[in-house]
């Protein structure tokens, strides 16, 4: 298994894990196939009231999408493109109890498809925040249109456009909104657990209620934009094997943490 759930019935709070610590988290296709169904079969079990989503081990929470295992070729035009990731978060399933990231280590690229469809995130010290989509001639579309979410429309301009030269620290996501709590290293898991317990302990409807609530707000815009996203990408990306080549060719280090 990719993916690791576990449940407190007594708590009413669900981990789930991505449990790929040697491809630090990195998505491949049975990872998100594993998410997806946890997704929905939390739907049904009325014994899981919150969730918290993290990553196994200590280098990253996600790393976005595993590129030994992309999903095989795209079609060629750009109103049909195939994204693998399109169904990875929690809304994206139409699943409206809250969920909580916990974020140790690296998050980058399509770990902010996740990130996004998280209600609130929380990360400890080590904590890591970039997107190299740029440095590998690749258009950040879907990750930087959720991350506009949260974040100001500036800071996710430098995120996306400095690619892998630059990542945010987690003291510096908090203050552009992205994380609401920084905790010391290791601590993440155990803070979002403690906020899924109180959220767990409340009248569950009024719960997915807010959750629905507060969604309504930011889909009809973010709906529009994400529509747009595989013709973006379809005119901006370098063909896949000069990706590759940039990819293979890059330079340890070389980036800042701010």
């Amino acid at each position: 298994m990719s993916v690791d759930v576990t449940a407190d019935p007594d708590t009413g709070v669900a981990v789930v894990t991505l449990d790929r610590p040697h491809r630090l988290n990195a998505l491949d296709r049975r990872t998100v196939a594993e998410l997806t169904t946890a997704w929905r079969e939390f739907r049904y079990d009325d014994t899981v009231r919150a969730i918290v989503l993290t990553g196994a081990g200590e280098r990253a929470f996600c790393t976005g999408v595993d590129r030994d295992d992309t999903g095989g070729p795209q079609p060629g035009s750009p109103y049909m493109m195939d994204d693998p990731l399109l169904t990875v978060g929690p809304k994206a399933n139409d699943l409206w109890k809250p969920v909580i990231a916990a974020v140790r280590g690296m998050a980058c690229g399509g770990a902010f498809y996740l990130l996004g469809e998280a209600d609130f995130v929380i990360a400890d010290e080590t904590a890591e925040f970039f997107d190299p989509h740029t440095t590998y001639g690749m258009v950040c579309a879907y990750e930087a249109l959720y991350l506009a979410q949260r974040m100001p429309v500036g800071e996710v301009a430098r995120l996306a456009l400095m690619g892998g030269a630059e990542r945010i620290g987690a003291h510096r996501a908090y203050q552009t909104g992205l994380v609401s709590e920084v905790t010391a290293p290791g601590g993440a898991l155990a803070a979002a657990v403690g906020c899924a317990e109180v959220i767990a302990g409340y009248p569950e409807t009024a719960v997915q209620g807010t959750v629905r609530a507060l969604w309504a707000a930011r889909e009809a815009a973010l709906a529009g934009a994400l529509a747009q996203a595989p013709q973006f990408i379809a005119l901006g990306n370098l063909p896949a094997d000069r990706q590759t080549e940039l990819f293979t060719g890059r330079r340890p280090g070389g980036f800042r943490v701010r």
